[in-house]
């Protein structure tokens, strides 16, 4: 991985990791030790979708730039469609709380979604690959005076 993609991710994960802890906080005052745990487990399945939504479309980006789009796409109706399995599996759960649950979840995505936007607009992403080192200046094609 390189460094660019390391630092755009660190610059996703960590406000949202925070963002997780601040609702996991508000959740034990508000409604106790299952809030607290609901906004913990749902900023880890957050941190871990989309980290690894990241880490899958960095490499398809590499290694087949045509089929990005498509599947950037794919990934995230696949974390959609993950995260309805998830909740069916523990929709009954006396785990956690399902509101404090829910709620951080919605947070930290957006949390996530913003933070990554950022990270984004801030780097330096070439629109044009360089040509290589040949020492050759590109000749003028207009017209001669």
């Amino acid at each position: 991985m390189r460094s660019d993609d390391v630092r755009s991710l660190l610059q996703s994960a960590v406000p949202t990791a925070v963002a997780g802890a601040l609702a996991a906080v508000i959740s034990g005052i508000v409604v106790g030790g299952k809030g607290a745990v609901g906004a913990v487990v749902a900023t880890v399945v957050v941190m871990l979708f989309m980290g690894i939504g990241f880490l899958v479309l960095q490499r398809t980006a590499k290694s087949l730039p045509h089929l990005f789009q498509a599947m950037g796409l794919m990934l995230y109706t696949a974390q959609i469609l993950l995260l309805f399995v998830f909740l069916a599996v523990f929709k009954n759960t006396t785990l956690f709380h399902p509101k404090a649950f829910a709620i951080t979840l919605v947070a930290t995505t957006l949390v996530w979604i913003g933070a990554q936007a950022r990270a984004h607009m801030k780097a330096k992403i070439l629109y044009v690959e360089p040509e290589s080192m040949k020492g050759d200046k590109p000749g003028n094609s207009g017209p001669k005076p």
